[in-house]
């Protein structure tokens, strides 16, 4: 499952996994929201709520794509977080990850907090 987020002029495709969350995420598309950036970690509110699933974990890598249970939020992460303990993308606890960032995560570097944020299919 494919979708494009889109924010000011950068657009990225997204990989979305074969998770009971991300297909609620699916489900919930469009998604109009608003960025919060968090070191390099943007995330945002979406309509949807999940539990924590199997494969839920706080040290991610570079291009995760993850719900936030508890914010009712997907994080994106691109390099390191204030709950980094080195140089690894840290969430503040365990988020399940729902899929991958396709290409160059670094675009995501010039969105800021505050900035709107738009999902959809593909």
């Amino acid at each position: 499952m494919k979708i494009k987020l889109s924010s000011n002029n950068i657009n990225i495709n997204i990989e979305l996994f074969d998770t009971p969350t991300a297909k609620k995420i699916m489900e919930a598309l469009p998604i109009k929201a608003i960025a919060n950036r968090w070191g390099d970690e943007i995330y945002f509110s979406v309509p949807v709520e999940s539990q924590l699933e199997e494969n839920a974990k706080e040290v991610l890598e570079i291009g995760d794509v993850c719900f936030w249970v508890s914010g009712r939020s997907i994080a994106i992460f691109f390099g390191k977080t204030p709950a980094s303990k080195k140089d690894e993308p840290r969430a503040i606890e365990p988020v399940n990850i729902v899929g991958k960032v396709i290409g160059d995560v670094n675009v995501l570097k010039n969105i800021n907090s505050g900035d709107t944020i738009r999902l959809e299919k593909i």
